[in-house]
């Protein structure tokens, strides 16, 4: 059974009412992907390439949550508008880039709900330490033991970030199509976090598809990369064969040289945006 297959699909989100050009005409959305298909493999998959390049769109398709235009999409053989949500979530979990709760509920106390009434049922054993609950790795993994008595809605940006990763591996789902994250966390958080989550599937045979600015985690961790171009382009493949240069210059329209500069000051404005919301 293929993991994820997109058959001559077409998306664009919908028109905003109101959204008008100087002479008065409905503005039109582009089109995001245009009769694109493709046979997607399970693993970890980095998904690589700037802002704007259908990234976010390309996971919320494939995890059922918006509807292609016209074409179909299956996840593990089933076609996505045909599962219920329930079924869905069992699939595939989701990590938006700011995803934010009113919930006054205590991180522990979630983190045990999700653990419990997920697929896996508060019974899995640690990927590092098979001696070890995984609730009680993934704590540690992700520095969640000092978030004990916190309410979720106190939570900084990082500490969110982590505790969603945290329930996407505890809920128990067949995927995670995970955006942006850990862009809050530290540097060394990350290599970490990304570390564990690559493990996490290897292990499992759990499969997640992840977007993230840091290139240098995408070619330590990633089996596999999509690379994102702003004409809509995808190219499929290994870090090595994917990440060239020239391929990198095509996707990003600068020289690679200037790639780790612009990756840091990406960070930089998302981290002060993330500050904002505080």
């Amino acid at each position: 059974m293929n993991f994820l297959t997109f058959n001559n699909v077409k998306f664009s989100y919908p028109a905003v009412e109101g959204d008008v050009d100087e002479n008065g005409n409905q503005i039109e959305p582009p089109v995001i992907f245009d009769h694109f298909t493709a046979e997607l493999p399970t693993g970890f998959v980095s998904l690589v390439g700037p802002n704007g390049s259908g990234k976010s769109t390309f996971m919320l398709l494939a995890g059922g949550r918006i509807m292609p235009t016209e074409g179909k999409i299956w996840l593990f053989g089933k076609e996505t508008s045909e599962i219920t949500d329930e079924e869905k979530n069992l699939l595939a979990s989701f990590v938006y880039q700011n995803m934010e709760f009113e919930t006054d509920e205590n991180v522990f106390e979630l983190l045990n709900f999700v653990y419990t009434n997920g697929g896996l049922k508060a019974s899995a054993k640690g990927i590092n330490d098979e001696s070890k609950d995984l609730l009680d790795e993934i704590k540690s993994v992700f520095e969640l033991v000092p978030l004990k008595d916190k309410k979720l809605n106190a939570l900084s940006k990082g500490e969110m970030q982590r505790v969603l990763a945290a329930f996407a591996l505890l809920y128990g789902s067949k995927s995670v199509f995970m955006d942006e994250p850990f862009f809050a966390c530290e540097e060394n958080q990350k290599d970490v976090f990304v570390k564990y989550v690559r493990d996490y599937c290897k292990k499992t045979g759990f499969t997640v598809y992840i977007s993230m600015h840091e290139l240098d985690l995408t070619r330590k961790y990633a089996e596999t990369v999509m690379l994102f171009y702003p004409n809509r382009d995808i190219d499929l493949g290994t870090p090595d064969e994917v990440m060239t240069d020239e391929c990198l210059e095509k996707s990003y329209g600068i020289p690679a040289a200037m790639l780790k500069h612009s990756e840091l000051m990406t960070r930089e404005q998302l981290k002060g945006e993330a500050e904002l919301k505080l």
